[in-house]
Parts: structure tokens; sequence; C-alpha cells
């Protein structure tokens, strides 16, 4: 899996096409990522002695890995990631402009 936490996303399909958003969590071994502000699902929590009314929280649930490309911000697109080895090592570039990626 070429993405990381931290990483710029957008979402290329699903319901929450075209959403923007930062990784949060990413799972690689189940090939999902987890993006603030998409796949936002509703979970009823029962009432506790803590909360003794109950809630309702919004969580972000995990989507597929891809379902999303990294963002770069100067073209507004997607952009697909590559690997080149430079003297300090294996290095993410932006594969339409060979740029380095810079995480955060």
């Amino acid at each position: 899996m070429k993405l990381k936490k931290g990483d710029k996303v957008i979402v290329i399909a699903g319901k929450d096409k075209k959403k923007v958003g930062v990784i949060q969590r990413a799972y690689p071994r189940l090939n999902k990522v987890v993006v603030e502000g998409v796949n936002v699902r509703k979970k009823h929590q029962k009432p506790t002695q803590q909360n003794p009314e109950g809630s309702i929280v919004e969580i972000y649930a995990p989507i597929d890995a891809s379902n999303v490309m990294l963002y770069d911000a100067k073209a507004k697109k997607g952009v697909r990631v590559g690997y080149k080895l430079e003297e300090k090592g294996k290095v993410r570039i932006n594969k339409r402009t060979n740029e380095p990626i810079i995480n955060k």
C-alpha cells in the first residue's frame, strides 16, 4: 500500500466521491484507510452510568485504499505514486511530475 497516515487524499469512487481529506489511520494488511470526513457512520450507544441518556456518535469507517488517490494541491487532482531509489533510500514520488512526496 503506497498511502500513509497523514497523507492528503481524494476519494475517487463511492458515495463520497471527490471529497478531500487526511488519512487518520491505515490498515496495510486489510488494504483499508480511515479518512477524515469520509464514510461517516452513526453509532447508537446504550445508556450507561456515566452517560445515562445514551447517545448517537459519528465514527469514521475504513474504506478500501483503491478508492482513494494521493491529492496534489498544486494541480488540484489525484496523482499516482511511484518509488525512486536515492542516496537516503526509497522515496515516494509523484508520477506526473517526478517530484518527491513530502508527508504533511
